[in-house]
């Protein structure tokens, strides 16, 4: 039986997101939409929802690779559509992440502005969008901002990548 559990990321696009978990081992699903907090439902960004075999892959490691895979130290002027967060589901979960944030600190020069947030609602993408980067890995928005994540993934998280990429 799988040990299924679910956490949501946001940070840059939601298509580069989605690309970067799809392209994961143990990673089952992989919900594209708009996230926003329990505190503040109504602020929405770009994120995504990812459904996990922790069997196969642990919470760390899709931590790591989210803060990886996106400017996770830039307050740029596009925070409030692209808001560097890790929502949890469960509130025993918080504490673990806290944790993992931490260690993973310890990686980056500059400080973390990724937030840890409670998960409020969310709103999916148009079905159009979704698996946007593996439809077509030719249009020039997937080789300029999604081809050089799935790369970076290969050369450092390469034992976490689907049989599909490899």
């Amino acid at each position: 039986m799988k040990n299924v559990h679910k956490v949501g990321f946001g940070g840059g696009c939601h298509w580069c997101t989605e690309a970067v978990f799809m392209s994961l081992k143990g990673v089952v699903k992989v919900e594209q939409g708009f996230i926003a907090p329990k505190e503040h439902l109504t602020a929405f960004s770009e994120a995504v929802i990812v459904h996990y075999d922790a069997n196969v892959i642990e919470l760390k490691d899709l931590v790591a690779i989210h803060l990886d895979t996106h400017k996770s130290t830039e307050n740029h002027s596009m925070r409030n559509k692209y808001r560097s967060g890790v929502y949890y589901f469960e509130q025993g979960i918080k504490p673990m992440l806290d944790e993992i944030m931490s260690q993973v600190q310890k990686e980056f020069a500059a400080p973390l502005i990724t937030a840890i947030l409670p998960f409020g609602t969310f709103t999916s993408s148009e079905e159009r969008y979704h698996n946007y980067y593996f439809n077509d890995t030719e249009k020039p928005f997937c080789k300029t901002h999604i081809t050089p994540k799935i790369k970076m993934l290969k050369e450092k998280y390469d034992k976490h990548l689907s049989a599909k990429l490899r």
